[in-house]
């Protein structure tokens, strides 16, 4: 190999791999990465704006930030029904099972588009996001909510066409949130959108789990006696994902 060969005169003047490195120019090597960044952005900004991201550009006061809203992965068209899809699906098996899925599949749903709201590996524009001047933290505040409140409108809208009480259909956005804020938290520590979702998903099974094995019932899962577990576990995994995206962990540059 080149790099093992030795430096001295004698040697390069008989070597024709070395002559030949040392005549590169390296100036023809380089790379302009401004040239290739302003054209990244002018790709991420060539589409015009859509409607709905005129809207939210005007209720945030903010382009870039509505523009990075709408470049969310879990809220494009496909995710979205996807997401009615296994709903629908649920809300058709809710009377063979005799039990409430929607409401036991809406948390896992939700914890899979947050986990899937920001980050590398899974978000098209992530590395122009970071460019931005609003906060990556804003960014992602500004996502993780609007995942989540279309995930709950899917929800509540597949829980109409339950039989089951009010309680149950209402009580699952409890343990939403907590599973949002678990798929959230594992994603950021473990810099991984995948790592996210296998978090949230075996907490969740795990809780359903058990709800079953106590009572024989799985909508135990969803009812306002484990509130305060839920309400809990939330403080502490916002404020867990708050310390992971605080810009001062090896890695991590969210503000």
């Amino acid at each position: 190999m080149i790099e093992n060969h030795p430096d001295g005169a004698a040697h390069v003047a008989n070597c024709a791999d070395c002559q030949a490195r040392t005549s590169l120019s390296y100036d023809a090597l380089d790379v302009d990465l401004e040239k290739v960044w302003i054209g990244v952005a002018a790709e991420a900004w060539a589409s015009p704006a859509s409607r709905p991201e005129r809207i939210a550009g005007s209720l945030l006061c903010s382009p870039p930030l509505a523009r990075a809203l709408a470049t969310t992965p879990s809220l494009f068209l496909s995710w979205i029904l996807a997401t009615a899809v296994v709903l629908a699906a649920g809300v058709l098996a809710t009377p063979i099972s005799g039990e409430p899925l929607p409401a036991l599949l809406a948390p896992a749903l939700a914890g899979a588009g947050v986990a899937y709201a920001y980050g590398p590996g899974v978000d098209p524009a992530f590395e122009l996001s970071r460019t931005m001047a609003t906060s990556d933290r804003m960014v992602l505040l500004v996502r993780v909510l609007a995942v989540f409140g279309v995930n709950s409108v899917l929800g509540l809208f597949a829980s109409l066409f339950t039989d089951y009480s009010v309680s149950i259909t209402l009580g699952w956005l409890v343990p939403m949130t907590t599973v949002s804020a678990l798929a959230l938290a594992a994603a950021t520590l473990l810099r991984s959108a995948n790592a996210g979702i296998l978090v949230a998903l075996f907490a969740w099974g795990m809780v359903v789990s058990t709800a079953f094995a106590r009572t024989d019932d799985y909508a135990t899962a969803v009812t306002v006696s484990l509130t305060p577990f839920y309400a809990a576990a939330t403080v502490a995994l916002v404020a867990l994902t708050l310390y992971a995206t605080n810009g001062k962990r090896e890695g991590l540059s969210w503000r």
